[in-house]
């Protein structure tokens, strides 16, 4: 009597691989969903979450914004400006607010508003965030604030980018704008690509990396920046590479005012909803190109600057050159050995500052007048004699305005003797 065959037998070898293939394949992509997936943000003010800590405005959508200010009372400020942070900030990190002289603030009577971005800090996250939102967001701050019809907006490092959004989707609120070492997307149309691809080569191969991810694949940021098979970002690993000798100098300023308690919660809603977010929104596909800008102020009633240090280790200062080639009615400054925290040293918030809110007057500098104030604060980068080159910066605007006006003023007495 014959005995029975086992069962298995009735399976060809060949239907058995592929049954395997199959399940290693579906238990692979299972776990790439789940890798690539970022856990939900944790919610401010929920029993589980971060607590408020600062106070908050809400928006047309339900999101709140928190906000922080800085200098005299709105009430009674002479000039308003809203200060958009850089990538892994928060409100507390206001630069030109908390670098500048207090003698400055309260002559000139500023007011500052420093607020966290959607997914830092405080502020819900806005899972359909795009380019205009962010711009729309920081209208609707200035209103709920009463900031007035127009307001002064500056940004830091990623910052920039939204000033960029401001001065495209709101210029009809701006009475000025100032960009400080502004990132810049190596995909925006109008960038050469030779130029932009030159720039894009000189940055650490992780930081290509997550950019081109960021650009193209953006739904594998969060896996990305998250897995330890390849190096991710030198800026979200907090990496010293990216620091300039001047970076260096001023470390020591810049982390003076970044508490353990202030520094953790620019990250405490989850990192995707701060970090990741904001690498795809700025490095994504935009929405428009910053060098079909055209002039906000055609009439010279406010003014736009951008500053940069040539020794920028994360921005590239060449396609900074090219943008201020391309809109020449933007004022341009370049910082001579300057890095990524020149804002930082000793004077610089100062020069930011008076350049912005007396532009009035430095309109007038005529003839290599723009370059004679940058050449100015180039030389407060590393002396010591940082008030007097000060001085001397606001001494020619106002000799330049004051010189313009006696030629205004001879000018109209002319017109009146030949009537």
């Amino acid at each position: 009597m014959e005995a029975k065959s086992d069962s298995s037998s009735s399976f060809p070898p060949g239907i058995i691989k592929k049954s395997l293939l199959v399940i290693f394949v579906n238990g692979f992509l299972a776990w790439a969903y789940q890798a690539a997936c970022p856990p939900p943000p944790k919610k401010i003010g929920s029993p589980d979450g971060p607590p408020i800590t600062n106070p908050r405005i809400k928006l047309r959508d339900g999101r709140h914004l928190s906000y922080r200010e800085y200098g005299v009372p709105k009430e009674v400020a002479k000039y308003k400006i809203i200060y958009v942070h850089g990538f892994d900030s928060n409100k507390h990190f206001a630069v030109i607010a908390t670098s500048a002289s207090s003698t400055l603030i309260e002559e000139l009577g500023i007011h500052i508003v420093s607020y966290d971005r959607p997914g830092y800090g405080e502020s819900d996250p806005n899972p359909n965030q795009t380019l205009k939102s962010s711009a729309l967001d920081i209208e609707e701050l200035a209103d709920q604030l009463g900031l007035g019809s127009k307001f002064y907006v500056v940004g830091f490092s990623m910052g920039g980018q939204l000033t960029w959004t401001c001065l495209n989707y709101i210029p009809h609120r701006l009475a000025g704008a100032t960009l400080i070492a502004p990132v810049i997307n190596y995909w925006w149309p109008r960038l050469p690509l030779k130029l932009s691809q030159e720039a894009y080569s000189k940055q650490f191969v992780e930081d290509q990396w997550s950019l081109r991810v960021a650009h193209y694949l953006p739904w594998l940021t969060y896996w990305w920046n998250t897995q330890r098979f390849f190096p991710s970002s030198t800026l979200i690993a907090n990496s010293p590479d990216i620091l300039s000798p001047q970076d260096i100098q001023l470390l020591p300023k810049f982390t003076a005012g970044r508490a353990p308690l202030l520094e953790g919660q620019i990250r405490q809603q989850g990192e995707y909803e701060s970090l990741h977010r904001d690498l795809n929104i700025g490095f994504g596909t935009w929405e428009f190109d910053p060098l079909d800008i055209e002039n906000p102020f055609p009439n010279n009633e406010g003014s736009v600057d951008i500053w940069m240090g040539d020794d920028d280790k994360i921005v590239p200062v060449t396609l900074q050159r090219y943008i201020a080639k391309q809109l020449p009615w933007i004022n341009y400054h370049e910082l001579k050995g300057a890095g990524h925290l020149f804002p930082y040293a000793d004077g610089i918030s100062d020069a930011i500052l008076k350049a912005l809110l007396l532009a009035d007057k430095k309109k007038y500098l005529k003839g290599g007048g723009d370059r004679q104030c940058s050449n100015v604060v180039q030389s407060l980068v590393f002396t010591t004699a940082h008030k007097e080159l000060e001085e001397e910066f606001i001494n020619e605007i106002n000799k330049a305005g004051d010189g313009r006006e006696k030629q205004l003023h001879r000018e109209k007495s002319m017109e009146k003797k030949e009537i």
